[in-house]
């Protein structure tokens, strides 16, 4: 291609334009995992979606939890950037129903948090092992 001519790809930044829609995540009981998450986030489980049992996050993302019984399942982590004045309610519903938390993501500080970047932030395991994060600031990145 000449030098003088744009490749349609280099006319706009990348990343314009790009949004993560959903993601799947597996579970070994889709409504057991679904309704923890959305109980310690203060969402609702939506209806069912073909095998998908959804959360919606309120800002185009959905969470489809779906069913997966023939292998283990391997743990992946999700974090959800919550603002600051429901963080303190997330960390209550932890306590209230047993679940230890940790300020860090190898979980060797129990029941404490941390403050990255100047907000706060918590690690967790849902039912099936996946290391959930909450917080209140998003990562600086160089």
């Amino acid at each position: 291609m000449p030098h003088d001519q744009q490749h349609p790809r280099d006319a706009e930044p990348a990343a314009a334009g790009v949004q993560l829609n959903h993601t799947v995540i597996h579970a070994s009981d889709r409504s057991l995992s679904a309704g923890f998450l959305a109980t310690l986030l203060g969402l609702e489980v939506g209806a069912p979606f073909g095998p998908f049992l959804p959360i919606d996050l309120g800002n185009g993302v959905t969470l489809d939890y779906y069913a997966k019984t023939d292998e283990p399942i391997q743990p992946q982590h999700y974090a959800f950037l919550v603002p600051d004045e429901r963080f303190d309610s997330v960390i209550a519903r932890l306590e209230a129903v047993g679940v230890t938390y940790y300020a860090d993501p190898h979980h060797t500080e129990p029941g404490r948090i941390n403050r990255l970047f100047g907000g706060r932030g918590a690690y967790f395991e849902d039912p099936d092992g996946h290391n959930m994060e909450v917080m209140t600031r998003p990562y600086t990145r160089p």
